[in-house]
């Protein structure tokens, strides 16, 4: 696992050199939200509004508002729309209802079309209040329903009665009739009372008459999530599960990075690093099978979670970093002799760094160095997977050429075990890094043969296996 710290300018690197693949996983949530879209299409959502005068307590108000979205009303509603294929089981998940202020209960009725959602919610509405209007005794018995009016008729009379006692009584002449008056007035009082407290005690009086406030306004838009949302909620979620998956394999990458680690895994001296021109991709031709061309249109045929390629001088100041390694190579040897330079298989840099090394080292070292000469290296690719050296010829010894931030531990270790096989001596390690060449402005005429040092693959000097 990698213990770098995830900065923005690793994201930033990501995204730039991923944005072909991140484009691609975005449009295929597109697709994948449009596909969610068709499976669950669009639903509109009407509201009407639910007037209950008089005075109604909080717990009262949840009460009517259990009833309007209650089984009761629902079913009573569905049987008056009579829609093909739709019970009121299919419409009781709905409908809703939520008491807002100044009691009034919002009754919202959902819909595959704005036609429909608006009838669905005038009709419960209009069940809903005939419902509470049966409830509070506006459709009970009549003959249970007449008898508060027949005691309101009674008192009337009595009213009339006493008032009638009073007149025939004598005005104030006498004890007696000023007391008989006096008790006329407070049963008229009491009887007064009497109907006001029945009149407020009856639900019929003070709670009934629940009105609906007009109907209800066809909606102009879908409820969420609509199709676009749907269709960019898809794109987001997967270019962020494309860039989170991103940075969690470079958090557990366990590639070596470091000229060091790569020399430990391999257990032997690091004789140096090379520049390599990194101006353009020489395609190789096992790759260019559909799979690898894929692999190129998406942009991920190369790593992005390594640096960016510094810029490197001049070719004489490149050629030098490997006259110094033939010499560090040089210095190690009793006696010039023949050796392997191996590579790893599919590693493009480090081959053109051992395809430059095999043809600085067939050059003699100057005469006033040492009476030695280069050694003869031959270049051979070896699989990671499986590595196989070539046993112990006309060569003796290895030397491994790779570049950094493409191989495990294990990986080196076995590469390292396979020339032990081998009877190969590790002699050392040449660590290669692309680089970005500075362009150079021609003086005169091109000529017609000039080409960049090492733009094209060929056989490199001692051969290639």
């Amino acid at each position: 696992m990698s213990d770098d710290t995830i900065r923005l300018v690793t994201i930033g690197r990501m995204l730039r050199r991923r944005r072909r693949f991140l484009a691609v996983l975005a449009v295929v949530g597109a697709l994948v939200g449009y596909g969610v879209s068709v499976l669950y299409p669009p639903r509109y959502t009407a509201s009407a509004s639910v007037l209950l005068p008089g005075q109604w307590e909080q717990r009262e108000l949840l009460t009517q508002v259990e009833i309007a979205a209650s089984s009761a009303v629902v079913d009573r509603a569905a049987a008056e729309l009579g829609w093909a294929g739709v019970s009121g089981d299919a419409l009781r998940d709905r409908v809703s209802a939520e008491a807002a202020d100044g009691n009034i209960i919002e009754i919202s009725g959902t819909a595959d079309t704005p036609e429909r959602a608006q009838q669905l919610s005038d009709q419960v509405a209009q069940q809903f209040v005939a419902f509470a209007a049966r409830i509070a005794g506006g459709t009970a018995d009549p003959g249970t329903a007449a008898g508060p009016e027949d005691l309101r008729q009674k008192v009337a009379e009595t009213n009339r009665r006493i008032t009638d006692l009073a007149n025939a009584a004598d005005p104030g002449r006498t004890v007696e009739s000023v007391q008989a008056r006096t008790a006329l007035e407070k049963l008229r009082t009491a009887l007064q009372e009497a109907m006001k407290k029945l009149d407020e005690a009856d639900p019929a009086t003070g709670k009934a008459g629940m009105v609906v406030m007009g109907p209800a306004a066809r909606p102009t838009g879908a409820v969420p999530p609509t199709r676009m949302q749907l269709i960019v909620a898809g794109a987001l979620l997967f270019f962020l599960l494309a860039v989170v998956g991103h940075l969690a394999a470079a958090r557990m990458n366990r590639r070596l990075r470091t000229e060091p680690e790569v020399a430990a895994a391999l257990g032997t001296t690091l004789l140096g690093a090379v520049d390599v021109p990194g101006e353009g991709r020489a395609h190789r031709p096992e790759d260019r099978d559909r799979r690898a061309r894929i692999r190129r249109l998406l942009g991920i045929d190369t790593r992005w979670d390594v640096p960016e390629p510094q810029r490197s001088g001049d070719e004489a100041g490149r050629r030098v970093r490997y006259r110094r390694v033939c010499a560090r190579l040089r210095d190690r040897l009793p006696a010039p002799r023949r050796m392997l330079v191996v590579v790893p298989e599919g590693d493009e840099i480090a081959r053109r760094a051992a395809g430059q090394l095999v043809a600085e080292a067939a050059n003699d070292p100057s005469p006033s160095s040492s009476s030695r000469g280069n050694p003869t290296l031959r270049v051979v690719e070896v699989s990671v997977s499986r590595p196989m050296v070539p046993d112990r010829d006309t060569e003796s010894g290895a030397l491994i050429v790779l570049s950094a931030g493409n191989w495990t531990a294990e990986e080196l270790a076995g590469i390292a075990a396979a020339c032990a096989d081998a009877r190969h001596e590790v002699v050392g390690t040449v660590v290669a890094g692309p680089v970005w060449t500075r362009p150079t402005r021609p003086t005169g005429r091109p000529s017609q043969n000039a080409a960049l040092s090492l733009a094209v693959r060929g056989p490199a000097t001692g051969g290639s296996v």
